[in-house]
């Protein structure tokens, strides 16, 4: 099971009620998947750069998911196919692995300056 994130954008012109029931309809596509969701925020109207689609703004939805990379096949088609969603964007994301700098970085400890560690400033003496 592999972990995602993806970002879709509604209609500025669809009701709330409208926009819960396509949510409703997103979560029901995952569990048919059998996938899940981690997190899932409304983050609500924000203005475009340029025109998208003939809108100005439009109502973002952001979801983190966990499943089979099917379900997002799935999930990408319901976006295409659904017109209140004007945009969409799913990703894979990565665990991250520590380098080699970041294992090496465990044992340093801070160094804080102090006055004989600071630069003396031009013409100061």
């Amino acid at each position: 099971m592999a972990a995602y994130e993806s970002t879709f954008i509604c209609s500025p012109e669809l009701p709330a009620e409208k926009v819960e029931e396509l949510i409703e309809k997103i979560k029901k596509i995952i569990e048919t998947s059998s996938g899940s969701i981690i997190a899932l925020q409304q983050l609500g109207k924000k203005k475009f750069s340029y025109p998208i689609k003939k809108f100005r703004e439009g109502n973002y939805i952001y979801m983190e998911l966990t499943g089979p990379g099917e379900m997002v096949g799935a999930l990408e088609t319901f976006y295409k196919v659904n017109d209140p969603v004007i945009r969409y964007l799913t990703v894979k994301v990565e665990k991250k692995k520590k380098s080699a700098s970041e294992k090496s970085q465990g044992n340093v400890e801070e160094v804080k300056p102090n006055e004989s560690n600071k630069p003396e400033a031009p013409g100061a003496e």
